[in-house]
């Protein structure tokens, strides 16, 4: 028989053959978990600090500030007001889902819709656009509560500063408003470009004051955006409309971007340094991206400046939808549901005012945070992008295929329509305000 089969071997020779065989065990399982076990936590929180990284200094222009597997996701800029240790969820990373109870309004039930944003009363026949709402990833929000903002807000001044689009925010901020009290007028410029509003029973009034640049500029366009000459902007200088009101205002909601496209002659200390798009001016070609960082570089010095401690938002750009062509050669946007995650890319002028935005901003927190200044993003690039279906297109005018179904029309695929796709960005101005 083979020895190790022996029966009559001692019992004691078994027990100590077990004991060494568990000691072993043990011992393998220790090391396995020394050597696994930090490695992974490491892991984890690398990954942790990689997703909550400040945006970059920066971003090339071939790079897709909306892929994920760049790790440039829009969200990146909500990052700033995270804390490293506790993360939050993003409210701007998300996607439309459909909303069955519409908007609060429409165009019979608010008086402040302006004719080429009410899209209902032009006669836009389909109504799909106005049954979704922006729904963050990992998180709530909560819709606008017209009534806990108003009285939230008795004996306050809102100042929306910007252009056409500002004016398109606070068409849709009175509307909903309207569902509590209607608002009086209390101004107006000659072009109702730049107007003012009170709730008499809260004092509470809302400015929308038309800044187009932000920056000092003179600009000979009309209604239509046909210019006469081109616009002198003077890189050095703020825009006294708005900067000669700012401490008028306990919140402050800031925005620009677009108009740095146009065409435009650039000063500084009242002498010209050079052009964008003026072809046969003899002048230096210096980019829009150059004139949109001075400007912006200029305004958050004023606010991190002042010594008016007002609640600042700064909104960034919206993008257009225009297809086939733009504003002024045929463009249009006939889209009717919005887009999902990854089936729309920026374009490369609209990244590169975003990446200015986002650049400048970073730049202005690591001030602001010092100076204990509220200095807040609205960050609404990435889910006005999802939206080609909210535009007023050809219904930017009164029933514009009413005499003739080919009918030529210009289409506004910028603006949105009212009731639409903007009113979700007052949800987004409550939570950042008033919810933390």
């Amino acid at each position: 028989m083979r020895g190790d089969s022996n029966p009559l071997k001692p019992l004691s020779f078994y027990k100590q053959t077990s004991f060494f065989v568990k000691l072993l065990l043990l011992f393998l399982l220790l090391g396995l978990t020394i050597r696994f076990f930090p490695f992974h936590s490491i892991d984890y929180s690398s990954t942790i600090l990689e997703t909550q990284s400040y945006p970059p200094a920066f971003i090339s222009p071939e790079t897709d500030l909306f892929s994920s597997d760049k790790g440039y996701l829009l969200s990146n800029s909500t990052k700033l007001f995270r804390d490293e240790a506790k993360p939050k969820c993003d409210l701007f990373s998300g996607e439309w889902v459909p909303y069955p109870s519409g908007s609060v309004y429409n165009n019979n039930s608010c008086p402040f819709i302006e004719q080429p944003q009410n899209c209902m009363s032009n006669g836009r026949p389909d109504s799909d656009y106005l049954y979704w709402r922006w729904n963050p990833l990992d998180c709530k929000l909560a819709k606008f509560d017209p009534e806990r903002f108003l009285d939230s807000m008795r004996n306050k001044s809102w100042g929306f500063i910007g252009d056409s689009i500002s004016r398109n925010h606070v068409q849709s901020f009175l509307c909903i408003l309207s569902q509590v009290e209607q608002a009086k007028e209390i101004y107006h410029d000659e072009q109702y470009k730049s107007r003012k509003w009170v709730f008499p029973s809260y004092n509470f009034t809302i400015a929308v004051i038309w800044s187009p640049f932000l920056i000092k500029a003179e600009i000979f366009e009309d209604n239509d955006g046909f210019s006469t000459a081109e616009t002198r902007l003077h890189l050095d200088k703020l825009d006294e409309k708005w900067t000669s009101q700012y401490n008028d205002f306990d919140y402050v909601i800031i925005a620009g971007g677009k108009w740095f496209l146009k065409t435009a002659i650039y000063y500084e200390n009242n002498m010209v340094q050079g052009c964008h798009y003026c072809h046969g001016k003899n002048l230096t070609e210096i980019g829009f991206d150059h004139a949109y960082r001075k400007a912006l570089e200029l305004v958050f010095d004023f606010v991190m400046s002042s010594s008016h401690r007002a609640q600042v938002v700064f909104r960034t750009i919206t993008p257009d939808h225009f297809e086939n062509g733009e504003w002024h050669n045929g463009g249009t946007c006939n889209r009717r549901v919005p887009f999902k995650d990854g089936q729309v890319n920026i374009t490369d002028i609209d990244r590169v005012l975003y990446e200015v935005e986002l650049q400048e901003f970073d730049r202005a927190v690591g001030v602001v945070q010092e100076k204990k200044i509220s200095l807040k993003l609205l960050d609404t690039t990435r889910l006005s992008l999802l939206r080609p279906d909210g535009h007023p297109g050809p219904y930017r005018q009164s029933h514009p295929f009413a005499k003739d179904k080919n009918a030529k029309v210009q289409y506004d695929c910028l603006h949105w329509c009212l009731p639409g796709p903007i009113d979700s960005w007052n949800d987004l101005v409550m939570e950042i305000l008033m919810n933390g």
